[in-house]
Parts: C-alpha cells; structure tokens; sequence
C-alpha cells in the first residue's frame, strides 16, 4: 500500500481506548538483549509492513529489540502499549499530503482537527504530531510559507501546553509526491525561524532529501536544531538501506549522533525480501553504530 493511501485510510479512535497509564510508554525501550549498541532509538513506519498484522508485527519488534513505531494513530495505541512499543511519530490529524497548511482555504478544518487529536496525543503519553504543507497548485513558495506561518501559530500555542511537537515532514516533489511544497531544507528551515517554536520541527527524510537536494550529512551538521525526526531508505528506489543504493547510512547515523539528537529514526523503506523482518533486522544493524 503506497504511503499517501495508508495515510488517508487511517482512523480516529475514541478517547475511551486511551485510557490507562500511558506516561510509562513514553521512551518505552527493551533492554540491550539483541545486540543493539544503544546509541540510535529505533523506530519502523508501520506502513511499510502493513501486510503483517499488527499483533504479530508487534511481537516482532519485541524480539528484534526495536521499541517504537511511526505513523500510528490513536486506532493503534492500546495494542502498542500492550508490547511495550512506543509511538515515535503520531498522525490522526489533516487532511493527508496533497493538502495542507499552505492553503488557507483549510484553515478552519485543519485548526479544528489538530485541536482535536494534539490532547490525545499528550493524554496517552506521546510526543510528535505529522503535519504536512500540501501541494503547491500553482501557489507561489513564499506566499504558500507564509500562508503555513498563519495557520500553525493558531494551534502552536495549543501544542506548546500540552508538551506536543509538530513535525512538517520533507518530501521530494520530484518521484514520489509531484508538486509538494515542502520539498527542501531551506524552506522548511524559515517556516521553523518564522514560527519561532520549539514545537514545531522538521520531520527530516534522508531519502526523500537525498532525490533534492543530496548533501545530507552537511546539512544534518547546518540545520539539525531544526529537524525533530528522521526517517530513512534507500535510494534510488526506497528499498533496503544497504550497498545497493547509493547512501552511506552508518556515516549518516555518525552525523546524528554527533548533533547530539535523542529522538527517535525511523526506517521507511518499502522491503524486497520475501522475509520482510529480515530486512527490517538488516536495516536497524546498518543504523545500529
């Protein structure tokens, strides 16, 4: 299922199922009993592996010692929590990629939507909340950032009070998400300075930037105070992460590392393997440095 599918199908759930104690998900983690160094916090988008279902993806990451996933709503969170599994990267709220903050027209839906679903974030332990620019549609860049400036300052306050980042993620306009506006760093750099929020960030793509722009590793260096989530594949192709593609992945994670980040990255590559999980497993050991 492609990404922007996954997205627009997903559900809200009632507030009733996220009842419990869920602060002592947040950072859930699993002792070092598989290997792992310790110095990058795993996470997979589930979309990638919606062919597995959930339970038993879930009992997957427990044995591959793996304590978080991206892309999951509050539909997903109580069996998430039954596995110890944290959600690193949340969505519920929007209208998907193709429209987004840029388009004022919008506004109200999206103002309504994320007043709505950043309490639950927070209630059952969470942290990061997606959000997208949209497609351009033939907007101008700056009238199309400004356009976001106004519309996010209405629930950034909201956000700040109940301890949620947003995260607009980059994407590439080039292969996969034809005239999205949010298609490079530097944009997405002025709308952090002009929202001036620590609750707001960047959701950082290696993949997705590499088609763009490439120079990853300078520009984690230059701007990784503005980018709050990572996420990876290989490219060309999005598939695995190893020497079939053309990026350096553990130099990469070095690069991270070195900033000084203790969020979260998130493997987001469409698997080959007839074993899914073990493609998985190979990816986590590459960014496991």
């Amino acid at each position: 299922m492609k990404r922007r599918n996954f997205i627009g199908t997903s559900a809200i759930a009632s507030v009733g199922l996220l009842a419990g104690n869920s602060a002592k998900a947040m950072n859930a983690s699993h002792k070092n009993t598989n290997g792992l160094k310790g110095n990058i916090n795993h996470s997979v988008c589930r979309w990638c592996y919606d062919s597995i279902p959930m339970e038993d993806f879930l009992k997957s990451l427990n044995e591959l010692g793996v304590s978080a996933m991206d892309l999951t709503g509050p539909e997903d969170w109580p069996l998430m929590k039954k596995y110890n599994i944290h959600a690193s990267m949340c969505w519920g709220a929007g209208k998907g990629i193709l429209e987004g903050w840029n388009d004022p027209k919008l506004h109200k839906e999206l103002i309504a939507d994320y007043l709505r679903v950043i309490p639950l974030v927070a209630e059952a332990g969470y942290t990061n909340l997606i959000c997208f620019s949209g497609n351009r549609n033939g907007m101008n860049d700056l009238v199309g950032l400004q356009n976001c400036v106004v519309g996010l300052k209405q629930i950034l306050s909201v956000a700040e009070k109940h301890g949620v980042v947003l995260q607009m993620e980059l994407l590439n306009s080039k292969v996969d998400h034809k005239d999205y506006m949010c298609d490079n760093t530097l944009w997405g750099v002025e709308l952090c300075r002009r929202l001036g929020s620590e609750n707001f960030k960047l959701l950082y793509d290696i993949y997705h930037m590499q088609i763009m722009e490439g120079d990853i590793i300078r520009n984690i260096h230059d701007y990784h105070q503005y980018f709050g989530h990572y996420h990876t594949g290989g490219n060309p192709g999005r598939n695995e992460i190893n020497d079939s593609q053309e990026l350096n992945y553990p130099a990469i994670m070095k690069a991270i590392l070195a900033t000084g980040y203790k969020g979260h990255v998130a493997q987001e590559f469409i698997p080959t393997y007839p074993d899914k999980i073990a493609a998985l497993r190979e990816g986590i050991t590459i960014c496991d440095i």
